[in-house]
């Protein structure tokens, strides 16, 4: 081990614990809104650095996860938001929330440090493994790739690799960059391998590099913000008022080509509203108009919608939300308790929404086909369907006042911009208190409405670029690529060791 790791761990464990916690805060300055992307680089590469490559799994895996907790603990502080809209009856469990949160993120980087050494893997190794683990972490039990370390190319120009391979490919670049960053303080040809790699990345960094966006004259599209702060939002003493709001918002000036409202911003049934939507279709003056609301079947199930409204106010597509927040707005289990004969708590734990059946897209008028996204389904990258035919855009509808003002909502606008670069494809995202935002098929912010502000803005709807290859192929070749250097690493190793 080098020295600086030498001194480390003949530290006492409760040092080495606040320390290592420590580095992953300063890992996840990286995520936005700080977007200190040098930062994550650093801090993973000193702990690579530490890293007990020589130790036991167990005292591997404690390493990943104090590195993993500080890093989660700090990133997803937003966490303990929700708890606060109604604090006298929640605001106890917030703590909890966060702790549990990021424990159990942070087990994700412990099996992989955990893994690497059972197998006599170094470094090398658990840093490729922690590109495996952070795929499980977007995709075991439904998934929460939220915080990525490959988020942190979002603001840079190498996010416009998510176009050939996705978020993960960017998680790669980040692990990469920190290993080519501990190699320059190693002796020998390690050193040159590093200043190699750092070559290749500031390269395509430059190659990359995406320069201001520029007046396009596509059809104009109004996002509106009514900015009603949870606590309220559902109060029947304000949740008119944030009604009027919108429709004032979409009456005014000269008539856009589409009008985009929040997630569930009409404060009703869609099974009452259908029969008397022309006070929407009044405000709209004949634009199609997507709003969020939510309905029910027949079999009295309710979902979380996305509806376009045609002129004349005739309900058109309807989407209804398909990848739904656990405990949130269902409860993982209560069919399996249902059918185990629990039969009256299955009923009430499933009280929450159905998921819907249909990917879209839908249909706007005078547009075309878009591909529509309700709030958590947009961090998501692999379950974007593009359909047989290419979409013109991507829909986001959301409401960000669960996230609070600080992080929440900034980190999940930057999740959306990459879903633009990905596809290749312009993402219109209108959200209740922001923030709200034209992103063109580059990842570009070219009109927002800021956050905690209402108001609405007219943009004009950028271009669609060519179909991406991350559109066409998904994660596989990276998955492919990953493999080969993973079974590549391990097989090194074992040489050496013998």
């Amino acid at each position: 081990m080098p020295d600086l790791s030498a001194r480390f761990w003949g530290l006492t464990g409760r040092a080495r614990f606040l320390i290592i916690a420590i580095l992953g805060i300063v890992a996840g300055l990286g995520q936005a809104p700080l977007d200190l992307w040098p930062a994550t680089v650093l801090a993973l590469a000193a702990a690579f650095t530490l890293y007990p490559a020589n130790g036991t799994a167990k005292q591997a895996a404690i390493f990943a996860w104090f590195f993993g907790l500080g890093y989660f603990g700090f990133t997803l502080r937003w966490i303990v938001e929700p708890f606060l809209v109604d604090i006298v009856r929640h605001g106890w469990m917030a703590p909890f929330a966060l702790v549990f949160m990021a424990s159990g993120a942070a087990l994700f980087w412990a099996i992989a440090a955990y893994a690497a050494r059972r197998l006599s893997g170094g470094v090398v190794q658990f840093a490729l493994l922690l590109i495996w683990v952070e795929i499980a972490r977007s995709l075991i039990l439904t998934g929460f790739p939220w915080v990525l370390l490959g988020h942190i190319w979002i603001p840079t120009s190498l996010s416009q690799l998510s176009a050939f391979g996705g978020p993960h490919l960017l998680t790669g670049i980040t692990v990469l960059a920190a290993l080519a960053v501990m190699m320059l303080g190693r002796a020998g040809r390690v050193r040159w391998v590093g200043l190699a790699v750092v070559g290749v990345l500031l390269a395509g960094a430059l190659t990359l590099r995406v320069g201001p966006s520029e007046p396009v004259n596509g059809p104009v599209v109004r996002l509106v913000q009514p900015n009603a702060p949870q606590h309220q939002k559902w109060d029947p003493a304000y949740r008119d008022q944030f009604l009027t709001r919108m429709l004032q918002f979409s009456a005014q000036g000269d008539v856009p080509d589409l009008i985009v409202w929040p997630e569930t911003s009409v404060p009703t049934l869609l099974n009452y509203l259908e029969q008397d939507t022309s006070v929407i279709a009044d405000a709209a003056r004949g634009a199609p108009l997507i709003f969020g609301i939510q309905r029910r079947d027949e079999l009295s199930n309710y979902y979380n919608s996305l509806v376009v409204l045609r002129a004349g106010g005739v309900v058109g597509d309807i989407y209804d939300k398909r990848h739904l927040v656990p405990f949130g707005e269902y409860i993982p289990g209560a069919g399996l308790l249902g059918r185990a004969g629990a039969t009256g708590l299955a009923k009430n734990l499933g009280s929450g929404f159905k998921s819907g059946a249909h990917p879209g897209p839908v249909d706007l008028p005078g547009i075309g086909a878009a591909i529509p996204l309700i709030c958590y389904e947009g961090i998501f990258a692999e379950e974007i369907a593009t359909g047989a035919d290419r979409a013109r855009l991507i829909v986001l509808i959301t409401n960000d006042a669960w996230f609070g003002q600080a992080v929440g909502p900034y980190q999940h606008l930057a999740q959306a911009r990459l879903r633009a670069i990905e596809q290749g494809l312009p993402l219109v995202r209108a959200a209740n208190t922001g923030v709200s935002a034209m992103i063109d098929a580059k990842g570009r912010v070219t009109a927002t409405i800021p956050l905690g502000e209402d108001g609405a803005v007219d943009a004009a709807l950028p271009p669609a670029l060519p179909e991406t290859l991350y559109s066409r192929w998904g994660d596989w070749p990276v998955f492919g690529l990953l493999l080969i250097m993973t079974l590549g690493a391990f097989i090194m190793r074992s040489r050496d060791n013998d």
